[in-house]
């Protein structure tokens, strides 16, 4: 009797025992809908471990989710549960468990390394971060001239994007231009061209991005010995976050497994809300008519978060869908208070509303990071940020400047992976650029001198040395030559060292980047290789230098500041949304086409099933607008979303902040009005 299993609920255990009869494991394909906070990843951790358990090798098993962390995390649960039924004497089985877990960019870089000799590929390539892949970008569209165009060339940033989109969504350009690009559609045949040489360069510096790991992937699928071979190492294919994946994945994932044995996906398109980096949820809703019989669907609707009144709005909210998989989220907890439909006058009541609630949480003993405030787009909490600085209170903002985004961060892995990858012109560009008396041409002449050679870090301490560089040319080469051959986590301290002297001179706030290399190092200590560290860290980075190197405050307690994309997978006792209104939440640019409103639907719906206990939605009725071409910057008016309608209002406390008999004592308070100008101007009649 697996009784590992009794703390499941009944469909919870239908999920876990799909497929799973005494003498086989493989099972027909399985489609999970797991509403928010529905157990997904304890059901999921389950299914793994009770597959293990019933005599699956787990070195079989492919385990593919959307972050490093949450493979680790995942592979931790299943070898506890697995643990408890095949006990300590089987340590042995488990140190091998879940070997093939992690992103689906990891495996592929993984494949990728190990068939690149069948395939045509250095295996040893370095990968590009999405900044680096912009200016390598931006390198071929100067030398193409399109930097110069008579009429403005999209920027690099947009050719990336372009670029990007058709890979991952599998689109003709001219069809990605016309639908997501439409003011770039007139320079189909330039971008053409362009991706193509963006390609080459790629591939004579034994580079590929982050979209080329899928891409490459998928292609090497096309060949049906490798195909065979890679589909034949796993039994089992089990996918987190289905409602995420683009339809490359997606193409991936059913060469993979064809006739769908074996396959699980879990995932709930209610909260698919990555279109922006190709994601489509046709991937999640299409996904039971793929297969010849339907995959078997298993709803999981109990939800073990939030109280009944917040999922009763919830519910609401996404119920008005065009098109879902029908489930209503319900739980056992019980709670008088409805969630909070707060009106205030502008941002700086809204500002000053959420600290004085959150600061009325903490005195009744809410920690402040157990509340968190999430918005749309990273810029809206300006105006809070701000409030909190004034009112002295901590905070941590996760989904505006990335970790590894910092200038000195990125000087340091440029280093490391010059020296993984010399022929990477992107990071020796980045490097020499750091050099005193090296500029544009130098750095460029360097280069070109290294890529005529086989052996370019030779070639590179032959150079001469540039006129007024001396000895930080020298050292520069010699630390570049001692990282030749790795030493790990060494390498890493020997290029602080170097750089160290030059974040002094290039930097004033020079102490405080120091200490985010060290937090680097440490972060850096828990790979195996250097090879490892600069793969994973660049198709996993952290949010912010907090999510993986320790606190980024000396407070022990700090309030969460989100945006609603950063925000998705996690949980608080108390959630405030800003700027509930449209404009904002439908965003603007979010609300061209009806697809587009029902992802800023499904973002509303994520916002509000992360709160456990209490909810606010803010609904400012006038707020800043920047740069606007037509009429600059100014306030506008705004309306209650459109994702609340009337119908739906019952379902919320609605309240005005502050109360008008409060703000009218505050007036009285302050006594008559005084006109300092006009005493002011008088002094000089």
């Amino acid at each position: 009797m697996a009784t590992y299993l009794d703390t499941l609920n009944a469909e919870q255990r239908r999920a876990v025992e799909h497929g799973v009869a005494e003498g086989a494991t493989v099972g027909a394909p399985l489609l999970v809908i797991a509403g928010a906070g529905s157990g997904k990843t304890n059901t999921l951790a389950h299914r793994v471990a009770h597959l293990i358990v019933a005599g699956a090798d787990p070195r079989r098993i492919l385990l593919m989710t959307f972050s490093r962390r949450a493979a680790a995390e995942m592979a931790g649960r299943v070898e506890r549960i697995a643990r408890k039924v095949l006990g300590e004497n089987n340590a042995a089985i488990m140190r091998d468990a879940l070997t093939w877990a992690g992103t689906f960019h990891g495996i592929g870089a993984r494949l990728l390394r190990e068939y690149a000799e069948r395939i045509g590929v250095d295996p040893a390539f370095s990968i590009h971060d999405r900044e680096d892949s912009a200016d390598l970008m931006n390198l071929v569209r100067h030398e193409r001239g399109l930097s110069k165009t008579e009429s403005r060339f999209p920027a690099k940033g947009t050719c990336l994007s372009i670029y990007s989109r058709c890979v991952n969504a599998e689109m003709e350009i001219e069809k990605v231009l016309g639908v997501h690009y439409p003011w770039c559609a007139g320079w189909a045949a330039e971008l053409k061209g362009l991706f193509a040489a963006y390609v080459e360069a790629k591939q004579a510096q034994h580079v590929l991005d982050y979209d080329d790991l899928l891409l490459y992937w998928s292609q090497m699928m096309s060949d049906a010995l490798i195909t065979e071979e890679i589909g034949g190492r796993f039994d089992h294919v089990l996918v987190d976050e289905y409602q995420d994946t683009n339809r490359l994945q997606s193409s991936i994932l059913l060469a993979l497994k064809p006739d769908g044995r074996g396959l699980t996906v879990v995932g709930d398109d209610a909260q698919s809300i990555y279109s922006f980096r190709a994601a489509t949820v046709r991937n999640i809703l299409d996904f039971p008519q793929r297969f010849s019989p339907r995959a078997e669907m298993i709803t999981l609707d109990r939800n073990y978060r939030s109280t009944h009144a917040v999922l009763a709005a919830a519910n609401g909210v996404i119920g008005l869908a065009r098109e879902r998989f029908t489930k209503n989220l319900w739980t056992d907890r019980t709670s008088g208070r409805k969630p909070q439909l707060v009106t205030v006058h502008g941002e700086a009541d809204q500002a000053r509303y959420i600290v004085e609630e959150v600061l009325a949480n903490r005195e009744q003993g809410a920690l402040l990071k157990h509340q968190a405030v999430l918005f749309r787009t990273s810029s809206h909490s300006g105006p809070l940020e701000i409030e909190l600085t004034r009112r002295n209170i901590p905070f941590v903002k996760f989904g505006g400047l990335k970790f590894l985004d910092a200038a000195h961060v990125k000087d340091v892995l440029a280093l490391l992976r010059f020296a993984e990858n010399p022929r990477d012109r992107v990071a020796g560009f980045r490097i020499l650029h750091l050099l005193p008396g090296v500029g544009p041409a130098t750095a460029q002449r360097v280069l070109d001198q290294m890529a005529e050679s086989s052996d370019p870090l030779n070639a590179l301490g032959q150079l001469p040395v540039p006129a007024r560089s001396g000895s930080d040319w020298t050292d520069f080469v010699r630390t570049t030559q001692n990282l030749r051959y790795s030493e790990w986590p060494v390498d890493l301290e020997r290029v602080r060292l170097w750089y160290e002297p030059h974040l002094d001179r290039i930097h004033e706030d020079s102490e405080t980047r120091r200490s985010d290399l060290m937090q680097l190092e440490q972060i850096a200590r828990g790979y195996a290789s250097r090879e490892k560290f600069l793969t994973e860290l660049t198709l996993d980075p952290p949010d912010a230098t907090s999510d993986k190197s320790g606190r980024p405050l000396r407070d022990e307690d700090y309030l969460i500041l989100s945006t609603i994309h950063s925000a998705k997978g996690q949980e608080w006792k108390s959630v405030f949304v800003l700027n509930v209104v449209d404009g904002c939440m439908p965003s603007d640019l979010g609300a061209g086409t009806s697809a587009e409103l029902e992802e800023e639907r499904r973002l509303l719906y994520v916002a509000m099933t992360r709160a456990k206990d209490d909810l606010h939605l803010v609904v400012p009725q006038r707020f800043f607008v920047h740069g606007q071409a037509a009429k600059g910057d100014r306030h506008v008016y705004a309306s209650r979303t459109r994702f609340i309608p009337e119908q739906l209002v019952y379902l919320f406390e609605r309240a005005a902040w502050p109360k008008a008999a409060a703000a009218g004592a505050r007036a009285a308070a302050q006594g008559p009005k005084i006109d300092i100008g006009a005493r002011m101007r008088g002094m000089w009649r």
